[in-house]
């Protein structure tokens, strides 16, 4: 995985697996800590330590649509790489939490990437789980929930060509009002 937006994907679907229905992923950007968090909470089922530990081996998987499971030894490896930090917290019954910290300026640190696409995916793929999407840099965050957007919307589903368009439109144009630089918009 070359960028952030697939390790938000691929851990977010693991959230989705594992029952949760909502899955907040927050990023904070801070240049003068030179400090870069991504976090995934959910509130599925959760982990015990030994699934904790299983889950950071790569060569072991819950889906059965592959024998590995490189997600998060990935991710854990791209922070530390950087010089960051990974941490997996879980406890059954308790969801799951994923912090991965990365040194924002880092020459390996991977850009965001296609996050909208990403997150669209997310949203269209599972209508039953709630996403919220908080990114922050330096002070000021740009945020999508899709609770507040079904409320809004009452009887129109988000996967409604034109709520999936402006949703899109939505996400890139707030990430770039906040400044974020290394996302890739179609």
């Amino acid at each position: 995985m070359l960028e952030l937006a697939m390790h938000i994907l691929d851990i977010a679907e693991n959230s989705v697996r594992a029952g949760a229905k909502l899955v907040t992923i927050r990023i904070v950007e801070d240049f003068e800590k030179d400090l870069y968090v991504l976090e995934i909470a959910d509130n599925g089922k959760g982990m015990n330590a030994e699934e904790r530990q299983r889950a950071l081996d790569p060569f072991y998987t819950t889906k059965k649509v592959r024998k590995v499971g490189l997600g998060l030894p990935m991710l854990q490896n791209a922070s530390t790489n950087t010089g960051g930090e990974f941490r997996l917290d879980s406890e059954v019954g308790g969801g799951t939490t994923v912090t991965a910290k990365f040194r924002r300026g880092h020459i390996d640190r991977q850009p965001l990437g296609n996050i909208a696409s990403s997150l669209i995916g997310l949203i269209l793929g599972n209508p039953g789980v709630d996403f919220l999407y908080h990114h922050s840099i330096n002070g000021q965050s740009y945020t999508l929930d899709t609770r507040e957007l079904k409320k809004e919307l009452e009887d129109v589903p988000l996967s409604h060509p034109q709520v999936t368009k402006f949703i899109r439109e939505h996400i890139n144009e707030g990430l770039k009002d906040i400044g974020v630089q290394d996302i890739v918009a179609e």
